[in-house]
């Protein structure tokens, strides 16, 4: 399974390291870290502040907790999209090109490193061949080059370790 980066200063971390593959469109990063924990915590609510009685305790988030990666469970791949746009001006070619990202490196989890993995747009798509925002040849055409993308990322892996 894997799991979304949601925190900017993970996106920066990621984005700081040089790509690991890229294509004429793609560029793939990799971080071998967790995700950075939350900097922000819930208080206890001062004693006597309500006259209901004693006051609520709140417990930290999930997120917050320090077996936050035991109750993960399996998923020790954090996943990252950024699809600017610059490279692609219409709100739903930017979701399209976000869901084969997505869809692609979850059908190969299992052959990714463990960490933080940032998929990045790095050029537009020609809008003379791929007219439409959202038409069937743009999306087979942004599959077949991620899935070359992260299968070579996936061999680098195996290559490096």
């Amino acid at each position: 399974m894997i799991a979304r980066l949601l925190r900017s200063a993970d996106f920066e971390r990621v984005l700081r390291t040089r790509s690991r593959v890229s294509s004429a469109h793609f560029a793939v990063h990799h971080l071998a870290e967790s995700p950075s924990r939350s900097a922000k915590r819930l208080t206890k609510s001062p004693a006597g502040e309500l006259s209901t009685g004693a006051p609520r305790i709140r417990a930290d988030a999930v997120d917050d907790c320090p077996d936050r990666d035991r109750l993960a469970g399996p998923a020790k791949v954090w996943l990252g999209a950024v699809v600017p746009k610059r490279h692609a001006r219409r709100s739903v070619t930017r979701s399209l090109l976000k869901r084969q990202i997505r869809a692609v490196m979850a059908d190969s989890v299992a052959e990714l490193a463990a960490g933080l993995w940032v998929v990045r747009l790095r050029a537009p798509f020609d809008r003379e061949h791929f007219v439409s925002a959202a038409s069937d040849a743009l999306k087979r055409s942004a599959r077949a080059e991620l899935e070359s993308l992260v299968g070579s990322a996936a061999r680098h892996r195996v290559a490096g370790a």
